[in-house]
């Protein structure tokens, strides 16, 4: 028998017995080199890069605040031109995602970030471009759709039980570590720029040469079909059903699963609150050279937000649904500790006592520096800290891949579509304090629909039988292929 080879030959998803109750088959793993190859955090981490590279420098030329650039009009209909292709063409991507694979899906996501920094090197030589990073950023909006599907049925199928939240915290340090990387780039380009202008070309060339980089990872990544978890068990693959099949998969995930539109809300606020931290915080009130250090700290508050959290929610030895409850109360706090400091500083400034090109900005030697960036990175620290347990919840729903697959296109369409909202309203000049008392209630609003949803929904141990959509949906695992 090879080293791969399945010990019960009986094995079909999890789901198949002698005596009609559940039987897992255990798998022996590889060893050697090819076991190392084969190992789930190996793909994890190769998985944290292919996102370091595309979607962290994505973050990082984002968190600029206007893309870098001094008036961030453009930006603004830019994010939301994206956000509008990402939320319509994420809601679908589980099923592309089930037809084409992991690996094609994911490689096809990263093309788009190249191009949408191309853009803003095009713009920053012809200053009329800006049509084009629209473009760009509504064609990056498909692209992302299809990466993050992707990113999250992998990282979530490839953990056991017990080690989701691990998972997900060595996903999102690594991954965050390509915004801070690509904001001490920006940081060293203009530390001795003390004005507001906007960033110089050789930042662009940079974070462009890193996101060609990272297209090219998938393509070395392993078949997800010939990964086993660290307890023996296979990864249960997708069924390649029709094209019709699998989008009347999305109404049947929603069907058999509706608890899962109690945490709609908080998808939906999951992307609003970047709008006012990064363009009506960072882009409004400091230079390019604080607005850089800011971008900087607030990544690296990310990684500590999501590897803090991930430790509560991987706690062994205590149950997953005091572990599930103990984290919507600490989310809880942060947004409270969060928005009542940010209240005090929003409520000094507007956009017409602060337009883009005040000389009147924030140096990081100005006096009240100090405090306005320790605000930035308790803002980073929610962020990851929200992210990561709304990728808990949905992986404590479910350890099927292709359900999975559709539950992470509804988180990303979902949020896309607010974040979509947010960015427009951003363009269109909406107040910022109007921006900001929107995301205060939005997220309170997202932890307080989920919350029953917790209580109902969220088991101690998830049986396959249970939540497997092939279970639910027995023709989408019964249709040739």
């Amino acid at each position: 028998m090879t080293d791969i080879a399945e010990k019960s030959s009986d094995y079909n998803s999890g789901t198949e017995s002698d005596n009609g109750s559940q039987r897992l088959a255990i798998f022996e793993r590889p060893k050697g080199l090819k076991g190392f190859y084969y190992n789930p955090v190996t793909q994890v981490v190769m998985l944290g890069f292919v996102c370091f590279m595309c979607p962290g420098l994505f973050n990082a030329l984002t968190g600029l605040g206007g893309g870098g650039q001094v008036d961030p009009t453009t930006s603004a209909n830019a994010n939301s031109a994206l956000y509008a292709t990402f939320a319509a063409g994420a809601f679908f991507s589980g099923s592309i995602h089930n037809k084409l694979g992991s690996r094609l899906t994911l490689l096809l996501g990263t093309t788009g970030y190249s191009l949408y920094i191309g853009a803003y090197l095009a713009m920053n030589i012809h200053p009329h471009a800006g049509a084009f990073v629209v473009a760009s950023g509504a064609i990056l909006g498909i692209c992302a759709g299809l990466l993050w599907t992707a990113q999250g049925s992998m990282m979530l199928s490839y953990a056991t039980e017990d080690e989701k939240g691990k998972f997900i915290g060595i996903f999102w340090g690594i991954f965050n570590l390509g915004a801070v990387v690509g904001a001490s780039v920006s940081l060293g380009q203009n530390f001795h720029s003390t004005s507001h202008l906007e960033v110089g070309n050789g930042t662009y060339i940079g974070f462009l040469v890193l996101t060609l980089i990272g297209v090219t990872i998938p393509i070395f990544m392993a078949d997800p079909e010939k990964m086993i978890r660290t307890d023996g068990t296979k990864v249960t693959t997708p069924r390649h059903p029709s094209w019709k099949i699998e989008i009347y998969g999305l109404w049947v995930t929603l069907k058999t699963d509706p608890m899962v539109i109690l945490l709609f809300p908080m998808f939906f606020a999951s992307n609003w609150f970047y709008t006012w931290q990064f363009n009506e915080y960072n882009q409004a009130l400091f230079n390019i050279r604080a607005r850089s250090l800011n971008n900087l700290v607030y990544w690296l508050a990310q990684i500590v937000g999501s590897i803090s959290i991930g430790f509560l929610l991987d706690q062994k030895y205590i149950s997953r649904r005091i572990r599930a409850f103990s984290a919507w109360a600490v989310l809880l706090c942060m947004i409270f500790i969060v928005h009542t400091w940010a209240f005090f500083y929003q409520r000094q400034y507007t956009r017409a006592s602060l337009p883009p090109d005040s000389p009147n900005k924030y140096d990081i030697f100005s006096h009240g520096y100090a405090g306005r960036i320790m605000l930035y990175i308790f803002c980073g620290l929610l962020d990851a800290m929200w992210q990561t347990t709304a990728y808990w919840i949905i992986g404590a729903m479910s350890n099927d891949p292709a359900k999975l697959a559709y539950f992470a296109g509804f988180y990303k369409s979902i949020q896309s579509a607010g974040a979509a909202g947010a960015w427009r309203a951003d363009a269109v000049k909406t107040p910022f304090m109007n921006l900001f008392i929107s995301t205060w209630v939005l997220l309170v609003a997202g932890l307080v629909f989920a919350l029953p949803m917790l209580y109902l929904r969220v088991k101690d141990h998830t049986e396959l039988a249970d939540e497997a959509l092939c279970v639910s949906f027995p023709l989408s695992c019964s249709q040739s292929y």
